[in-house]
């Protein structure tokens, strides 16, 4: 039997559609709630969970009660012991670290777990504390996942869980757990810090890298790219995505940007910054014809699903690839080393009608073609 210790921060990524950049804080949750947000983080661990349901009669969840994992793994007919009673209503930080050293107890043979890079960080304290090697998976569900303890999606951490079920022999790795601060990260200023390193399954088809930094001369490259966005820039509204690639268009402009958030542009001029999936959807159906224009991450390979949840499926759908367009410096794709883009949108369908080859504006009227997968 499979001993599995299952963790759900079940407020993890509530933040992002609604343009908070972050989940950490009662408060802040609040206020994601306020304007509308759901909670994802039990849809995206369901993802991960559907991938080992034929395994059920060989696998015994040890969890939280409640929404941290209780109801969900029962739900599925998973073998489920409740190890921490956790409050029905609120969770927080201190209840993902009783219910790792709870799991401990259990004698777990791994631990996997849905949020962001503050859960991470929970995760990584408790198992520290109790000078633990325990091997982990994290399924991403949050706002900030800079952290490489994440499988690239759900259904990858739910596949790499299967194979290790089966008996696959898998090296382990220390992956590293970073983190911001979120107050930082809402004056778009990122201060990350590394807190440690967690050890996970050494498969890189599984689990994404550390997101990387630009190159020193890299300034040079994104002024060709936003040049040559600026001169083909038509009549149409302009979604501008987060990262230092995409500004470099507004810079250019001179206009305000979100470093870290959304902002709409038409006719050279600002219509909207750091706006949300509402208010998203509101300007594609005011708007003919609508562009978005988005980068990857470094290192990782996102386009979609990582600090851009603002872009829900569908946003994307609405879209349609053929008004996507996607910027990078050449440094960003030769990171991948070879490795697909890729997409976590939370819609696994929508995530494989994107998989294919496209066109990526890696300098002035200069183009690569790389995958997404």
């Amino acid at each position: 039997m499979f001993k599995l210790g299952l963790i759900i921060n079940p407020v993890a990524g509530i933040g992002g559609r609604v343009a908070l950049k972050g989940s950490d804080g009662e408060e802040i949750q609040k206020l994601a709630l306020q304007r509308g947000a759901i909670p994802l983080a039990q849809q995206r661990m369901r993802e991960a969970l559907q991938k080992l349901c034929e395994y059920e009669a060989e696998i015994h969840i040890y969890t939280a009660a409640n929404e941290m994992g209780e109801n969900l793994s029962k739900n599925m007919g998973f073998q489920t012991t409740v190890v921490n009673p956790v409050n029905a209503i609120h969770t927080c930080g201190s209840d993902t670290e009783k219910t790792v050293q709870q799991c401990l107890q259990q004698g777990v043979d791994l631990l996997l777990f849905a949020g962001g890079d503050g859960t991470a960080r929970n995760i990584y304290h408790a198992l520290n504390n109790a000078n633990s090697a325990l091997p982990v998976i994290g399924v991403p569900a949050g706002c900030k996942i800079h952290s490489s303890v994440y499988a690239l999606t759900p259904a990858h951490a739910g596949e790499l869980l299967s194979l290790i079920i089966k008996g696959r022999a898998l090296s382990l790795t220390e992956a590293s757990v970073m983190d911001i601060d979120e107050d930082e990260f809402r004056k778009d200023r990122v201060k990350a810090k590394l807190h440690g390193y967690l050890n996970v399954p050494a498969e890189n088809q599984f689990m994404q890298n550390m997101k990387q930094g630009g190159f020193s001369h890299e300034e040079i490259i994104l002024q060709d790219i936003a040049a040559f966005i600026i001169e083909t820039m038509d009549d149409s509204l302009y979604l501008i995505g987060s990262g230092t690639t995409p500004k470099a268009i507004l810079d250019e402009l001179q206009l305000p940007a979100t470093l870290l958030g959304i902002d709409a542009v038409k006719n050279h001029h600002l219509v909207a910054s750091d706006i949300n999936e509402k208010q998203i959807l509101q300007l594609l159906e005011k708007n003919e014809q609508v562009r978005l224009i988005i980068t990857i991450i470094g290192g990782q390979g996102h386009v979609f699903g990582r600090g851009n949840q603002q872009i829900s499926p569908e946003v994307i759908k609405r879209l349609s690839m053929e008004n996507i367009v996607i910027i990078s410096t050449p440094e960003k794709i030769h990171s991948l080393n070879g490795q697909p883009m890729r997409v976590d949108t939370g819609d696994e369908g929508l995530n494989k009608s994107l998989y294919g080859m496209v066109s990526v504006i890696t300098g002035y009227d200069e183009r690569t073609l790389y995958r997404i997968g």
